[in-house]
């Protein structure tokens, strides 16, 4: 509940103040923030998908780390809650916001092995070093269409 509230209060206060300039390692590599931060999470994701759990742990930051200390629970935590992105079967990114501070929420569409859709919310952190690391995710289910 409470990563949920902090995704819903940087939505907001994305929404109220407007776009930011991006990390420092933006403004290096010529790449806006919201590239950087789609390469961080294809990164993470292509990781999953290789089974390389310690590549996929050094996309997470600190404060999840600090939660999860060894890559071997933060594999089963990412297996046991967030499958869909473990084993996407597809995967498309969508909207993304700043925040004043730098964050960066990114949309993630993925569609699942077992055929079920999600948006995935992905909160990106900026680092001391510049860089963005992923700081939560929020798995939302997408409504049907219908079609």
């Amino acid at each position: 509940m409470r990563a949920f509230c902090a995704v819903i209060l940087l939505t907001l206060s994305a929404a109220a103040g407007g776009i930011t300039l991006g990390p420092a390692a933006a403004q290096e590599t010529g790449k806006s923030a919201v590239e950087l931060a789609r390469e961080v999470i294809d990164g993470q994701i292509q990781a999953f998908l290789e089974d390389d759990i310690a590549t996929a742990y050094s996309f997470a930051a600190p404060d999840i780390k600090a939660i999860y200390p060894t890559e071997e629970q933060f594999g089963a935590m990412v297996r046991k809650g967030y499958g869909p992105v473990f084993r996407p079967g597809n995967y498309a990114f969508g909207r993304a916001q700043e925040a004043g501070d730098g964050s960066i929420i990114q949309e993630v569409l993925i569609s699942a092995p077992d055929g079920k859709d999600w948006t995935a919310l992905y909160v990106m952190q900026p680092q001391p070093d510049g860089s963005l690391k992923i700081r939560g995710v929020h798995m939302l289910p997408s409504a049907p269409t219908g079609i």
